[in-house]
């Protein structure tokens, strides 16, 4: 297997890098064209633009992310979960036969209710090998969080959780926004504890959210540390149906930021965590175009 084209094609993001077959990371590129920015017909020269110089002969290009949802370059049909680094690869969406290829998410069904992801598969593969995990669970904070049960290095369950849009919501369109400031400051690491405590053992977001109102309306918080109440309010309430063990490890990926609060939340709950960064996606990525030299490229 020769040189891989690691490509990271998100909603508001393009990334990219160039590794050896050992793994080894020789360049990135970063660029604000995620798909929302690309028009129909128009993926392809973008692509060009930003790496065609690193396209050449014998290079073989994987792209994960939302490149592959209906709105992206082309649609990759979702891989049914449980599903391994075999199974990804047997579903791969060649662009260009054996050149260039998109990653298929994974889909389930629990009660009769699908969920999906996109992309965040390739970083727990990634996670998987770069910790040397054959279990694990990990969480993906973000605006719709993902959490990962992992078996036998097999991806064997996952869901979803509206945490970012949710608090983005609250913060921005109901009530509450009259109350918070306009920006949020530094996080106010006290405010978000009490926000996470309240969501642990409170009787749920519809009613705990209102008590960021209320805090304020009887000077029980300064203003200045709503926001970061209520980020703990909304995280608190997500791990609170995770069904966590005290001791048992989860592996945190995502923004530095976003993790650090996520720890933070953990903590309370006395469960340890082990983050993962950005390499994550390339490492996964390497790591499906090495089970091609088994399969080959159609």
């Amino acid at each position: 297997m020769g040189l891989l084209l690691a490509v990271d094609w998100g909603t508001s993001s393009l990334r990219g890098a160039l590794m050896t077959p050992d793994g080894r990371v020789l360049e990135e590129r970063a660029f604000p064209r995620g798909i929302l920015s690309v028009a129909a017909g128009e993926f392809p020269s973008v692509f060009e633009t930003c790496f065609g110089d690193w396209m050449a002969a014998g290079t073989l290009c994987l792209i994960s992310g939302m490149a592959g949802s209906q709105q992206g370059w082309r649609e990759a049909p979702y891989c049914a979960c449980p599903a391994n680094l075999q199974d990804i690869a047997a579903k791969l969406q060649w662009l260009e036969s054996g050149r260039i290829a998109i990653v298929p998410g994974l889909s389930l069904e629990r009660d009769g209710i699908p969920d999906v992801m996109r992309g965040e598969e390739t970083q727990v593969f990634g996670a998987l090998l770069l910790l040397d995990l054959i279990d694990a669970r990990l969480v993906l904070p973000g605006t719709h969080s993902k959490w990962v049960t992992a078996a036998g290095r097999r991806i064997t369950g996952f869901s979803t959780w509206m945490t970012g849009e949710f608090y983005a919501l609250l913060r921005r369109q109901s009530i509450l926004a009259r109350t918070l400031p306009e920006e949020d400051g530094p996080l106010d690491l006290p405010a978000f504890d009490k926000g996470v405590n309240q969501a642990l053992h409170g009787r749920g977001l519809l009613h705990t959210a209102f008590s960021t109102r209320t805090l304020a309306l009887f000077k029980r918080m300064d203003a200045g540390a709503l926001p970061a109440y209520l980020s703990g309010l909304v995280i608190g309430e997500e791990l609170k149906s995770q069904n966590l063990r005290t001791g048992e490890p989860v592996v945190l990926m995502g923004a530095e930021a976003l993790t650090a609060r996520y720890e933070q939340a953990l903590a309370q709950l006395d469960v340890p965590v082990r983050r993962v960064g950005a390499s994550a996606t390339w490492r996964g990525l390497r790591a499906i175009a090495d089970t091609l030299s088994t399969h080959p490229r159609p």
